[in-house]
């Protein structure tokens, strides 16, 4: 069985997919950051307006509920991929690994359980500096992650 590597052998190709973001609110100045550079990079890569679903939440811990929302929505067509957005920037409590471990095992779950993509693009930082330096790159990340993916998954469907 040949299995091609989308990413580096063509472009990605994003026109016919619908995708879906969940975008935590708490440290909105990355989230927005991130999320800007999220749907820049979609529409680069030929995902309209209109194919983009782009729902908020209150915080990184809320993500996996909304993902798991968006994953269950088959009408007119189910999503190709997700995208999970946030920013957890470390504090003096325990409650930074608690939110970073927690969000991030629900986030794969959702897609394990749903068979869908999810490109997590939860920032897990020690300060605002780190934040600000990945908030961009990380968003872009994300979009190609979602898009490559859905493509792959399709491929081999």
């Amino acid at each position: 069985m040949f299995v091609s590597n989308l990413a580096s052998t063509t472009t990605l190709d994003g026109s016919a997919l619908k995708i879906g973001i969940v975008q935590a609110r708490f440290n909105d100045d990355i989230t927005n950051a991130l999320a800007a550079a999220c749907i820049a990079e979609l529409k680069a890569m030929g995902v309209s307006d209109d194919r983009i679903t782009h729902v908020h939440v209150p915080g990184a811990l809320e993500v996996p509920l909304a993902l798991a929302a968006l994953a269950q929505i088959e009408d007119p067509e189910p999503f190709s991929a997700l995208i999970a957005l946030g920013c957890i920037i470390r504090g003096e409590t325990y409650h930074f690994e608690l939110v970073a471990n927690e969000s991030g095992a629900g986030v794969t779950r959702v897609g394990m359980d749903y068979h869908v993509p999810i490109a997590n693009a939860i920032l897990t930082t020690e300060d605002i500096a780190q934040a600000v330096a990945r908030q961009t790159d990380k968003g872009r990340d994300a979009a190609r992650v979602a898009v490559e993916m859905a493509l792959l998954l399709e491929s081999l469907a």
